[in-house]
């Protein structure tokens, strides 16, 4: 058997072709809308992660799926140009996962998605060297399966598992067991707890699952942890954005770096917030991943929004 390597960070997850389509304002129902051009390039949550870290100099593995179709072809090729070490599963015949993405003025984007069922990635599929050879696994829970047996391993091997999700699919009870940093979209937490306070539910989601972080990306209103002692609200940088597509992966990859580098949890959600904002001046989910000095960079001088959400500093 082939040694394998041991690297930063593993990431088991989505892969995407995004199609991306800029328009001035988003379509009204029943209307027509000329656009212009489109442009396709390489997405996904967890793939796009892992290319932004392996940017910045980490060493990085990406397990995934794929069919035999020009899309993939546009993948082989992005992860072999990162210098990320590719560990796919190819489905003959298969269609590569697709999402066409609406982009109006002001960066704001609508993704619709499409996946072959055959594309998903199986737990017996995986090599457990894959997994426990890294100091970091990063999943987002698409494959739940898959992910689940990743992150146990992980776990057992005593490697930090970090998750972003955005809603709960089928399974993700299980999967949450193993998670220890678990950032998520705005309205996961109050839809997985029923909680309609989202401190509430953040902090509910910590104590039934034992992760040592549960976090919410905000959008403008920046993040908001809870490191089961307090709360940490890092607010948004203001840049002008072109195109907000894979601003929450760039987040959770500028969170890993940072993970990796042992900062502490204030540096790691700045670092990460402006290595979102930054991506968001750029069209799409790669387009605008930066040096880690530009980041710290904007991280020194660059204007804040005001959020609304206010840090708090309640204890238990």
């Amino acid at each position: 058997m082939t040694k394998v390597s041991k690297v930063d960070l593993v990431g088991v997850g989505l892969n995407a072709t995004d199609t991306l389509i800029p328009l001035a304002i988003y379509p009204a129902l029943g209307s027509k809308v000329e656009y212009r051009d489109a442009t396709v390039a390489p997405g996904g949550q967890v793939a796009t992660t892992v290319v932004a870290c392996q940017h910045w100099g980490l060493r990085t593995r990406y397990v995934g799926k794929l069919g035999d179709d020009d899309a993939a072809r546009l993948h082989h090729k992005a992860f072999q140009s990162a210098g990320v070490e590719a560990q796919l599963i190819t489905v003959a015949g298969g269609a590569s996962p697709q999402s066409l993405i609406l982009v109006d003025g002001a960066g704001e984007r609508t993704v619709l998605c499409r996946r072959d069922e055959r594309l998903v990635l199986q737990p017996s599929e995986l090599n457990r060297e894959w997994i426990v050879n890294a100091r970091a696994l990063h999943v987002d829970g698409h494959d739940t399966a898959a992910a689940t047996l990743a992150s146990r391993w992980a776990r057992t091997a005593g490697v930090p598992v970090v998750a972003d999700l955005d809603e709960p699919y089928p399974g993700v009870e299980e999967l949450l067991e193993n998670i220890d940093y678990l950032i998520v979209s705005r309205d996961f937490p109050c839809k997985l707890t029923g909680e309609v306070d989202l401190e509430k539910a953040l902090r509910r989601m910590q104590r039934r699952y034992g992760c040592q972080l549960t976090a919410a990306t905000l959008g403008p209103d920046g993040v908001l942890a809870w490191d089961g002692r307090q709360f940490h609200h890092t607010p948004a940088f203001c840049v002008p954005a072109v195109d907000t597509t894979g601003a929450g992966d760039i987040f959770h990859a500028g969170f890993i770096y940072g993970l990796l580098q042992d900062w502490p949890l204030d540096r790691q959600l700045d670092f990460a917030c402006a290595a979102a904002a930054l991506n968001c001046m750029a069209s799409g989910a790669r387009g605008g991943i930066q040096a880690v000095e530009e980041i710290e960079s904007l991280m020194a001088t660059g204007p804040r929004y005001y959020a609304a959400y206010c840090e708090s500093a309640q204890t238990e």
